[in-house]
């Protein structure tokens, strides 16, 4: 065993936050095991001290801005 964590799986609209259930854009993955998700709003009021306490943060709260595929055809 390496000690390193496996690549974590994207998420997917199924995921939701256990704060609020909005769909989910950061993934804590708690070092004891385990993970928690959170919408980006509950995402930023707790990843500081999450990460503090050793969970791997994944934050894919960057799409939120991304422009779709379809939005940029429809720019000609």
């Amino acid at each position: 065993m390496t000690g390193t964590l496996a690549p974590a799986k994207q998420l997917t609209p199924a995921d939701r936050c256990d704060r609020c259930g909005a769909q989910a854009y950061i993934r804590a993955t708690l070092p004891v095991g385990g993970e928690l998700l959170f919408c980006a709003h509950h995402g930023r009021q707790h990843v500081a001290v999450l990460r503090d306490k050793g969970a791997h943060i994944q934050d894919e709260s960057a799409r939120l801005s991304d422009t779709p595929a379809s939005a940029r055809n429809d720019e000609r």
